[in-house]
């Protein structure tokens, strides 16, 4: 139970510091929310939790094809808010988005035979 309990403490404060850092400076929160944490984590967590290279492997090739689609994400919304749509109607529109180009990375790698 305290590893779960440190799993979940030491990602949820690595978001919070990035939010917090962000406040000061956008520059810096954009470069630390840029590097792949999430995934960095995720596959930290994952290896620990199995040992299993494998499994890392196939998390870190299935991120590398969806990191593509989640692009849509942070191009639409500042787009979106430039045009003056509300911030919540604007980032659930390009989580919709982001949705959509999910499905068809997805549906266009199954068509070629890749499997995430």
């Amino acid at each position: 139970m305290v590893y779960y309990i440190t799993k979940v403490a030491v990602t949820a404060v690595l978001v919070v510091l990035i939010s917090e850092i962000s406040k000061r400076s956008s520059f810096f929160g954009a470069v630390l929310a840029s590097v792949p944490l999430t995934s960095v984590l995720a596959m930290l967590w994952l290896y620990i939790d199995t040992g299993d290279n494998g499994k890392v492997s196939e998390l870190a090739g299935s991120v590398f094809w969806l990191v593509l689609p989640s692009l849509a994400l942070f191009i639409a919304l500042p787009l979106l808010l430039a045009k003056g749509v509300n911030f919540y109607l604007g980032l659930a529109v390009s989580i919709a988005i982001t949705a959509l180009c999910y499905w068809l990375m997805v549906a266009v790698l199954h068509h070629y035979g890749v499997k995430l």
